[in-house]
């Protein structure tokens, strides 16, 4: 299942970036993240322009009150290279207005 979605979030966002449109909404039953995986997509490839290869949803957290953080890992190909990328978005709960987002690379 975890697959198999990945695989849709990855195939719809690599034919948007072919169109240069984002999709502004997500399906019925798709998990909470998943809007937020879509942005971090999409700003990885804006940022670094390399082949995702995969995608991880590390989890959700709340640093201070009225504030999450959405972490996801994504893994990248570009050329001969393979490096992992930490995206973090944080935003206010409430209005789900982005503060900052983070990026942070890995070897692995």
């Amino acid at each position: 299942m975890y697959n198999v979605f990945r695989t849709t979030v990855l195939a719809a966002l690599f034919f948007t970036a072919t169109l240069g449109v984002l999709p502004v909404t997500i399906a019925a039953g798709q998990p909470e993240y998943a809007k937020w995986g879509e942005i971090a997509m999409q700003q990885t490839s804006d940022r670094y322009h390399a082949a995702i290869v995969d995608y991880l949803h590390v989890g959700r957290a709340h640093p201070a009150p009225g504030i999450s953080e959405e972490k996801f890992k994504l893994w990248l190909r570009e050329n001969n290279r393979e490096f992992g990328v930490y995206v973090t978005i944080q935003f206010y709960t409430s209005t789900e207005q982005i503060i900052a987002i983070r990026f942070q690379e890995t070897p692995r």
